[in-house]
């Protein structure tokens, strides 16, 4: 009994990771260019970011950025552009 309650609470907690994510809009102020993501990763030395550009695919790194969360209808309709 304890095993199958266990069996569905970790079901549903899949459940919830994999269908609600965070959108990201991501900016570098220094070339006005705007990055759709999913997530990123700060690092701790440089203050840099790291993430995949949704649009492109590309492993991008910027120094400064100006990070925003978007809805997914956004974020779909932004890397469709």
């Amino acid at each position: 009994m304890v095993r199958s309650i266990s069996l569905v609470v970790s079901c549903l907690i899949l459940l919830a990771i994999s269908g609600c994510g965070s959108y990201y809009k991501i900016t570098d102020p220094t070339s006005k260019n705007v990055y759709y993501s999913k997530d990123y990763e700060k690092s701790k030395t440089t203050g840099g970011l790291a993430f995949k550009d949704a649009k492109t695919g590309a492993i991008v790194t910027i120094q400064n950025s100006e990070i925003k969360e978007i809805s997914r209808e956004t974020y779909d309709e932004e890397v469709k552009k």
